[in-house]
């Protein structure tokens, strides 16, 4: 693992969240920038600011005023003049197109829809538990071969697309949030998001609309019987393929990755089952996995640091999320955290619309494995590979699965 002392990386002037050894070690360089530079800044990407404490975050997250949403993803292709639509709405609409954007997704994602969806999730997860276990292997990894599963099932369910869509999906992903604007020029255009989606609009153009997400949007029509516009549907569609799957499944593979070192916290979680409820907000908390990125609309300060228009911004929910200033014991995992209004939904008029799908997927997946895998460890804590980019959570888990409960445990 990348020492993150080494003396020719100053975070606070060099930073790059893109970076493998950010990935790594990002709880402590959020610790290091919060007590020392509390808006750090870097060239990378066009040049990015990153604030970290809370107050800063909550600030920016709730000012529409000055602060755009046209692009959220800190790429050197700056998006311009896409506002207010965006090319993802509703995460990168701004007032007034946000509100009806976001309206339109409330159904789908409300808590009754969700409820619908449970039993598939608990479907899923069980079949993925019947393969990680058939040979009888006592080694697995809880990333690839489970939680990276979960969500782009349920997605392409949504969305009424082929469940083995997803070997797309995790292509696109890993362009889009991990090496953004890294593949620009060595994609085919066959091999895009943009193809996948718009093929798939223009496959179902003359049939009868299907009972899905697609078929929702596709079929919808205002109050004055007009429909959606084509680029709102597959920016929509797009949205939920990206930002409905990494988000999920980097939240239950971080549940996991802590579950496998703390021995205390599982047994709490096997002999006392109602502290889930708890436990799934303190995951949220302590391992938040989003990042979102703003463009500065004007000159502007944060505190002393001057933000000029059109710059990028990091809204870092996950180091918001451990400012002492914000969280009794903000650095401390506790499992029955009772006050816990964590931001890993973010806040604002951009608070996550899918947030009662990922609290129900998340649940699902721990109760499962904890079901089938009550006892299990990492087999090398330097084997574990975190994500890089603005979404973080571990792309390969290996653990070791236990027979039964080990003699020693890390709390």
């Amino acid at each position: 693992m990348t020492d993150l002392h080494q003396p020719q990386r100053d975070w606070a002037t060099t930073f790059d969240h893109t970076e493998d050894d950010y990935a790594q070690n990002a709880p402590e360089i959020w610790d290091d920038l919060r007590n020392r530079c509390p808006v750090a800044h870097g060239d990378s990407h066009g040049g990015v600011w990153f604030p970290s404490r809370h107050e800063d975050v909550s600030a920016i997250a709730n000012d529409t005023e000055r602060y755009s949403s046209e692009g959220i993803i800190v790429s050197v292709f700056k998006p311009e003049g896409l506002a207010p639509m965006g090319y993802a709405p509703p995460i990168t609409a701004d007032p007034p197109f946000h509100q009806g954007a976001r309206r339109l997704l409330l159904p789908a994602f409300s808590p009754k829809a969700v409820d619908k969806l449970q039993q598939a999730t608990h479907e899923t997860c069980q079949k993925l538990l019947d393969d990680l276990l058939a040979d009888g292997a006592s080694t697995a990894d809880a990333a690839v071969q489970y939680a990276q599963h979960i969500p782009v099932r349920v997605i392409a369910h949504m969305l009424g697309v082929p469940e083995e869509d997803g070997d797309k999906f995790r292509v696109f992903i890993h362009r889009i949030l991990e090496k953004p604007g890294t593949y620009a020029d060595q994609v085919a255009p066959e091999d895009t998001l943009f193809h996948y989606i718009f093929t798939t609009m223009a496959e179902r153009q003359n049939e009868a609309p299907r009972d899905d997400l697609i078929g929702y949007l596709m079929s919808y029509r205002d109050e004055d019987g007009n429909p959606l516009p084509s680029d709102q549907i597959l920016g929509t569609i797009g949205l939920l393929i990206v930002a409905g799957i990494d988000t999920t499944w980097s939240a239950i593979g971080a549940s996991l990755w802590h579950l496998a070192q703390h021995r205390g916290d599982r047994e709490r979680l096997l002999e006392d089952p109602s502290l889930m409820t708890f436990a799934v907000e303190e995951f949220l908390r302590f391992y938040a996995p989003v990042t979102m990125a703003r463009i500065a609309k004007e000159d502007l300060l944060i505190g002393e640091t001057q933000i000029k228009a059109r710059d990028w911004l990091l809204l870092a929910f996950p180091s918001a999320n451990r400012d002492p200033e914000a969280f009794e014991d903000a650095d401390r995992f506790m499992i029955d955290r009772q006050r816990n209004r964590h931001l890993a939904f973010g806040l604002g008029i951009h608070r996550c619309v899918g947030s009662n799908l990922a609290r129900m997927e998340l649940r699902t997946a721990l109760e499962e494995w904890l079901t089938r895998i009550p006892h299990f460890e990492l087999t090398n804590p330097d084997e574990v590979r975190w994500s890089t980019g603005q979404v973080r959570g571990p792309r390969e888990l290996p653990v070791r699965i236990l027979k039964s409960n080990p003699a020693a445990s890390t709390n």
